[in-house]
């Protein structure tokens, strides 16, 4: 039998499919039906609205989210932040200015790599001459 220590609260369980222990599995699905069940009342809320409300925080929203349990289709105004710098997005885990500079830096990192490799290859190579041929 695994056991392991509950990352939210600490205590000891048997690791199960999730990564937490029974008691707060309980805890985040009622969290999750009281998400629910005030968005239900209030379409055109916030997230940050819906965190003051409910008192679950906004990172157990956004993971709610994320999942697929909250669907933020027909709420136009919840929004959550993204993981770099916090700016409000609909979709995905980064906005579109952090995307794009990811993606310049690995783009330019994948330069310097490749120069570094074209400007070493005259250092690793083997050159063979027969010096009975002269």
């Amino acid at each position: 039998m695994n056991l392991g220590n509950c990352p939210r609260c600490g205590k000891l369980y048997a690791l199960n499919f999730r990564d937490v222990c029974s008691n707060c599995i309980k805890e985040i699905e009622q969290e999750y039906q009281i998400c629910v069940d005030y968005l239900r009342e209030n379409k055109g809320t916030n997230i940050q609205e819906l965190s003051d409300a409910t008192e679950v925080s906004i990172k157990n929203i956004t993971k709610f989210i994320r999942e697929g349990r909250i669907s933020i289709e027909n709420a136009p105004n919840m929004m959550y932040p993204c993981e770099v710098c916090g700016t409000l997005i609909r979709e995905g885990h980064m906005c579109d200015s952090c995307r794009n500079r990811l993606t310049k830096d690995l783009a330019g990192a994948a330069r310097e790599v490749g120069q570094k490799d074209n400007n070493n290859v005259g250092g690793r190579t083997y050159n063979a001459v027969d010096k009975l041929r002269d």
